[in-house]
């Protein structure tokens, strides 16, 4: 349990202080760019992923291997991705319903989403790093502690929902990191995670950038009988696919 508090209280440390430590060095060489500026906020997010990654695999607190890959786990793959297009609705649903929480974020995600170079950061980095550090370092430390699977599990995805530091993303990571917690408990490898988390992630950038991040199923949807069709249809999609990949998970020999 220490452990997996260290490498939390690292993240969040790197998150919050690489970005003032670049405005410094900019500063150093009389470079004046504002920190709300969107290339500027996708660099800081960009570097500081880059820093957790560095850092998590040369203290060896996470590790990566190729025997997983090596396995040919297609369809986990497959069924990931399926998994992670059906959970959209349905939890964005969910958190509709739930009392209106506080978007204390909502502009700076505004502006490096709506940046072509904010995918880099957002769907294609994050997934990457996020995994190694709650899955790979976070969760495996926390499997350690208890023999209890599942408690280490939510565990994990409360440390994953804390760390977005905004309670309107904290219900649906809370329920994201359960699921991502699951993956890589079965296969011990952060590859199926990391494939859930890319399309979740990639999905929601398209979204925003074609709706805006303010739209409410309702307002795509037309009406409540709509959304409810639209989640039956994805529960039609969620469900086979966690029992498609309850079927298949298994560690690489």
């Amino acid at each position: 349990m220490k452990k997996a508090i260290i490498y939390t209280l690292v993240f969040v440390a790197i998150q919050a202080l690489l970005p003032f430590l670049i405005q410094e060095i900019l500063g150093l060489f009389k470079v004046s760019v504002s920190p709300t500026d969107a290339k500027m906020m996708i660099i800081n997010l960009t570097a500081a992923s880059v820093a957790v990654i560095i850092l998590f695999l040369y203290l060896r607190w996470a590790e990566v291997s190729p025997s997983y890959i090596r396995s040919r786990p297609w369809d986990v793959f497959f069924w990931c991705g399926l998994a992670a297009l059906g959970a959209i609705i349905p939890s964005t649903t969910l958190q509709e319903v739930m009392p209106e929480l506080p978007n204390i974020v909502e502009q700076e995600f505004d502006v490096i989403l709506r940046d072509r170079w904010g995918y880099f950061a957002v769907g294609l980095l994050a997934p990457l790093c996020e995994e190694l550090v709650f899955r790979g370092a976070i969760l495996r430390a926390l499997l350690r502690w208890t023999p209890r699977h599942w408690v280490a599990i939510t565990i994990s995805a409360l440390l994953f929902a804390l760390i977005h530091a905004n309670p309107a993303q904290m219900p649906h990571a809370f329920l994201i990191g359960l699921l991502l917690g699951w993956l890589y408990y079965r296969t011990d490898s952060i590859v199926p995670g990391m494939v859930y988390h890319w399309v979740n992630n990639s999905v929601a950038y398209v979204l925003y950038n074609l709706y805006g991040g303010d739209i409410r199923l309702i307002d795509m949807f037309g009406s409540h009988r709509s959304i409810a069709m639209a989640c039956f249809f994805s529960l039609l999609i969620l469900l086979p696919a966690l029992y498609q990949l309850h079927l298949r998970l298994r560690k690489a020999s």
